[in-house]
């Protein structure tokens, strides 16, 4: 294994993560705005990113279905720590950044964990399945009828 395609494996999983941030700060906006969690979103989310890890990775198949599950994991995760920071902002009066940066990444992490529903790992689940089965899919080359 030559260098060339250890740094390809390292840029495609670093990419996926940070599909998955954006995925997840987009997935935010809808729940703010509602003001109550979405987890149904996992679903379309998981496709969303399954579609686009397919069309950047060079070969699609298991590695590609595993960053498209890893890219949903990482939204699904995201947008549960930025409700829990988000919560925490507006029952102290300070700003997303400052929330943050005061709770740590351990407190926001288990006040995700608790505000989470037994079904929300569902469609968490769901929307990975979702990702990684469109993600890794092979297209089929199209036939130009004669």
């Amino acid at each position: 294994m030559n260098a060339r395609v250890v740094f390809s494996w390292i840029f495609a999983l670093l990419s996926a993560v940070m599909l998955g941030l954006a995925a997840g700060a987009v997935w935010m906006v809808p729940t703010l705005y509602l003001q109550r969690p979405l987890p149904w979103l996992a679903v379309l989310l998981g496709w969303l990113l399954g579609k686009g890890v397919r069309h950047w990775v060079r070969q699609p198949g298991r590695y590609a279905a595993v960053l498209g599950a890893l890219a949903m994991l990482t939204a699904a995760v995201y947008v549960n720590v930025l409700t829990a920071a988000a919560r925490i902002a507006g029952l102290m009066g300070l700003g997303l950044i400052d929330a943050m940066r005061t709770a740590g990444l351990g407190l926001l992490l288990q006040l995700a964990g608790l505000g989470r529903a037994p079904t929300d790992d569902v469609w968490y689940a769901v929307g990975m399945g979702l990702a990684a089965l469109a993600a890794g899919r092979i297209a089929r080359p199209r036939q130009t009828g004669a």
